[in-house]
């Protein structure tokens, strides 16, 4: 089972490597929304790799990373959890309250409308 509780940093370093495959430390450092000193970006990278979130391989003379969980994947792990701490387990009651204290305008209802219309039925028969 993957851990959702990841620092912001970390966070980050996966978010570049789901847009960017597989990457150089140099190039995630240049694709990060914030400056981060190169010694703290290898920690990280160590890090994640200790945790199974992503990869590393030697290419030539270079270490290259790429993530091992899909977005998806992380995304409902993370969704579980927030939804066992601030609903008692419920995604339902968790989007519920997402939409209440969120600045959600009517434009983002219509889209989330949408998004779970088009869910395959089984995935919406399962109970949240």
């Amino acid at each position: 089972m993957l851990t959702p509780a990841l620092s912001q940093n970390e966070l980050e370093v996966l978010r570049i490597l789901w847009a960017g495959k597989d990457l150089k430390p140099a190039e995630i450092q240049a694709a990060f929304a914030w400056p981060i000193e190169n010694a703290t970006l290898r920690s990280i990278l160590v890090n994640l790799v200790e945790k199974g979130h992503i990869a590393r391989s030697l290419q030539g003379k270079a270490f290259r990373y790429a993530a091992r969980v899909p977005k998806a994947t992380l995304l409902q792990a993370s969704m579980r959890t927030l939804a066992r701490v601030f609903s008692g387990g419920s995604t339902r009651e968790l989007v519920a309250q997402l939409v209440e204290t969120a600045d959600i305008k009517p434009a983002d209802l219509k889209l989330i409308r949408q998004a779970a219309s088009e869910r395959p039925a089984e995935t919406r028969k399962k109970k949240s």
